[in-house]
C-alpha cells in the first residue's frame, strides 16, 4: 500500500477528535482562552447540551486583526515562551500554549470570533468547516469596551460519525458545568456565568482577592455544608506550595467526585491525588467513603510537566515523591488542627428534623406546667447504674428527669464538659459551658483504643512473625523491581522480602499482627497498588484494618451502664486525643448543641 499525506482537512479534523472530543472539552479551551487574555469576566451559554451553540464571551485583552487571522492556524499560539531563540516547553505559566484549540473546533463546526483591544477596532473571522472567511471590521460591544466573543455552531456537523457519539443533552450539560465549576474554582477573582438554553446555571461574582475569596468560591460550588466543615491546608517544602481546604472526616461522600486538584492554577485528574489522599485519610474513613476536598499546589514551571496530554488534564511531576509527601503530611496535620470540632451539619440536621417533626401551632399538653419541668429528682446522677424516679409517673414512656444543678465551676474550661447523664446505656450527655454534647459511647471509645494501639505500633515497631519456610511469588520483572525499590518501606510495616531471580521475590517475615494470610495475593495487590500510587498502602491498611477491628471488639459496647466517674475519664481522654471527633469509620462520635440552639428549639430565640 502506497504511503501518502492525509489532506490538511483530514488532519484539522483528526486533531479535533483529541482535543475537543465533546463540548464540554470546547468549553474548557475556549474559557482557558479568556482566562490566559487576562479576563475579569467571562460569560458561558450553551445550547441542546453544546451541539448547536456554544458562546464564550470575555472581557479580555482582546486580538487585533493580524492575531485572529493567526489564532485560527495550527499550532500558532502566543503563550509559548521563547529562550534563546527556542520555544521553552519546560516553563509553562498559561493554561493553553499547544495552539490547536480554536483551528480544531473551526474544522468540526461553524466558529466565529469577534475580537477588539482597549486600543483597537472590533474585528470578525468565521472558519465553516475549515473553511475561512475575514477578518472583517464589525460591531463589537459598546464604545471603549474590549475582549473576545466565541461563537461555535453546530459542534460536529463537519464530522457526523462523532456527533452521533454525543451524550444526552442533559449529560452534556452536567459535563460542561463541571469544567466550568473546575476552572473557577482556580479562579475566585474572576467573575463566571454559565447559561443552560435560557437558564441561568451559575452566577458566580468576582472575589476582592484570590486566596481570601477561596473559600468563599469554593463553598458555593462544593455547598454550604463545605465552609461548615472545611479545615484549611497550608503547607510549604523545597520551593513547593500546597494551599487549599479538605472537609472534615465526618463529612465524607460515596465517591470520588468531590475532590479537586489544581496545579498553578490547572484544573487535573491526577491518581497522586487520590493515593495522597487514601493515606492521609486512612485513620478516619471506611475505604468505601472518600472526603471532599479541593488543592492547590503552586511550583516552578520547570517542576510539573504539563505537556502530556492534548486535552491538558494530566501532569507529571520532577518529584512525585515530594508532592504526595507534602499533600500527606499537610492533610493530616490540618485534619489534627481540626481537633475536636465535629461536623457541625450532623448538630445542623438534627436541630432541623426536630424542627420540621413540631407541628405548626405545637402547644404543651394541658396539665404541663413550668413546674413540672422542676419536678423532685434524686440528688444523685442518673442513668449510671441506677434508675430515676420518672418526672410523669403513669405516663406512657416514663421521662426521666433531673434538677439541673448549677453550671459547676471549671465546666467552661472543658471542651466536652462534665457528665451528667448516660441516655439509653448508649449516649452520653455532658453539659459544658454553653451547651450540651452528646457522645456516642462506643464510637469514643473505639477511636481511643485506636489510638492507643497506633502509638504502641510506632513505638515499638510492627512484631514481625518469621515464616518456617519462605514463601517465593513469582511476579513481573516490573512489578519485582517496583516491591525490591519498597523494600526498607515494607520492612518497616514488617513485611521482608528479597528479590528471588528477575522475576519473583522471597517473602521472609510477615507482620504477626496479620494472622494467617495470603502471601501471594498481597504481594501482587502490593505491586500493584505501587504502580498506581507509587507507595505500599495495601499493608499500611491492612494493619489499620486489623487495628480498627480489634479496637471495635476492645472498646465499650453500646449498652453497658457507666458510672459518673468512667463517663467523665471517657471525655477527659477525649479532650486529649487527637481525631476522637470521629470513629475509625468517619462517623462523628459526638455531636454539640449550643444555648442558643437549643432555645431556638422552643422558640425562645
Amino acid at each position: 500500500m502506497t504511503i501518502r499525506r492525509l489532506s490538511e482537512g483530514t488532519v484539522n479534523r483528526i486533531a479535533a477528535g483529541e482535543v475537543v472530543e465533546r463540548p464540554a472539552a470546547a468549553v474548557k479551551e475556549l474559557v482557558e482562552n479568556a482566562l490566559d487574555a487576562g479576563a475579569t469576566r467571562i460569560d458561558i451559554a450553551i445550547a441542546s447540551g453544546g451541539a448547536d451553540l456554544i458562546l464564550v464571551e470575555d472581557d479580555g485583552c482582546g486580538m487585533e486583526a493580524g492575531d485572529l487571522s493567526l489564532a485560527i492556524e495550527r499550532h500558532a499560539t502566543s503563550k509559548l515562551p521563547q529562550r534563546n531563540g527556542e520555544d521553552d516547553l519546560s516553563h509553562i505559566q498559561s493554561l493553553g500554549f499547544r495552539g490547536e484549540a480554536l483551528p480544531s473546533i473551526g474544522a468540526v463546526s461553524r466558529l466565529a470570533i469577534a475580537s477588539r483591544t482597549r486600543a483597537g477596532d472590533a474585528h470578525e473571522i468565521k472558519v465553516d468547516g475549515g473553511k475561512v472567511s475575514g477578518p472583517s471590521p464589525t460591531a463589537f460591544r459598546g464604545k471603549g469596551q474590549h475582549g473576545t466573543r466565541v461563537e461555535v455552531r453546530e459542534l460536529f456537523y463537519a464530522t457526523p460519525a462523532r456527533l452521533k457519539f454525543l451524550k444526552s443533552a442533559r449529560s452534556e450539560d452536567l459535563a460542561t458545568s463541571d469544567v466550568v465549576k473546575r476552572l473557577a474554582m482556580a479562579r475566585p477573582d474572576v467573575a463566571f456565568t454559565l447559561t443552560l438554553d435560557g437558564r441561568r446555571a451559575l452566577d458566580l461574582e468576582a472575589g476582592l482577592d484570590l486566596l481570601e475569596s477561596r473559600l468563599t468560591r469554593l463553598s458555593r460550588l462544593m455547598g454550604r455544608d463545605f465552609y461548615d466543615n472545611a479545615a484549611k491546608v497550608e503547607a510549604e517544602r523545597e520551593g513547593l506550595r500546597l494551599s487549599g481546604y479538605a472537609g472534615l472526616p465526618t463529612y465524607n461522600r460515596a465517591n470520588a467526585q468531590m475532590q479537586f486538584l489544581f496545579v498553578n492554577g490547572r484544573p487535573v485528574r491526577d491518581r497522586l491525588l487520590i493515593g495522597a489522599v487514601r493515606g492521609a485519610y486512612a485513620d478516619f474513613l471506611a475505604r468505601d467513603r472518600h472526603p471532599a476536598l479541593a488543592l492547590f499546589v503552586e511550583c516552578d514551571p520547570a517542576f510539573v510537566d504539563v505537556n502530556v496530554h492534548p486535552a491538558k488534564t494530566e501532569v507529571r511531576f520532577r518529584d512525585a515523591g515530594l508532592v504526595r509527601g507534602l499533600i500527606v503530611g499537610a492533610l493530616k496535620y490540618s485534619l489534627a488542627q481540626a481537633g475536636h470540632r465535629a461536623s457541625t451539619t450532623v448538630a445542623g440536621a438534627a436541630l432541623a428534623a426536630l424542627q420540621r417533626q413540631a407541628p405548626a401551632g405545637f402547644q404543651a399538653p394541658q396539665g404541663w406546667s413550668r413546674e413540672s419541668w422542676d419536678a423532685p429528682a434524686p440528688a444523685r446522677q442518673f442513668g449510671v447504674g441506677e434508675s430515676a424516679q420518672p418526672a410523669f409517673a403513669g405516663q406512657r414512656g416514663a421521662m426521666v428527669s433531673a434538677r439541673v444543678e448549677a453550671v459547676p465551676a471549671g465546666v467552661a474550661e472543658l471542651p466536652l464538659g462534665l457528665a451528667r447523664a448516660q441516655l439509653h446505656e448508649t449516649y452520653v450527655l455532658a453539659q459544658t459551658g454553653d451547651g450540651i454534647v452528646i457522645v456516642d459511647q462506643h464510637a469514643a471509645h473505639e477511636r481511643l483504643v485506636y489510638e492507643r494501639m497506633k502509638k504502641a505500633l510506632a513505638q515499638g515497631g510492627v512484631v514481625r512473625q518469621p515464616l518456617l519456610i519462605p514463601e517465593v511469588v513469582d511476579l513481573d520483572p516490573a512489578e519485582v523491581t517496583r516491591l525490591m525499590t519498597r523494600a526498607d518501606e515494607l520492612a518497616e510495616l514488617g513485611l521482608v522480602v528479597e528479590a528471588f531471580g528477575p522475576d519473583a521475590v522471597m517473602v521472609r517475615e510477615t507482620p504477626a499482627l496479620l494472622g494467617k494470610l495470603d502471601i501471594k495475593a498481597l504481594m501482587r495487590d502490593l505491586a500493584d497498588e505501587i504502580a498506581e500510587t507509587g507507595n505500599a498502602l495495601t499493608l499500611k491498611e491492612k494493619l489499620e484494618e486489623v487495628s480498627g477491628t480489634l479496637a471495635c471488639h476492645m472498646s465499650v459496647r453500646a449498652g453497658r451502664r457507666l458510672n459518673a466517674e468512667e463517663m467523665n475519664a471517657l471525655l477527659r481522654e477525649m479532650e486529649a486525643t487527637p481525631h476522637s471527633g470521629q470513629c475509625n469509620h468517619g462517623r462523628p462520635t459526638y455531636v454539640e448543641l449550643k444555648l442558643s440552639d437549643i432555645e431556638r428549639l422552643f422558640g425562645r430565640r
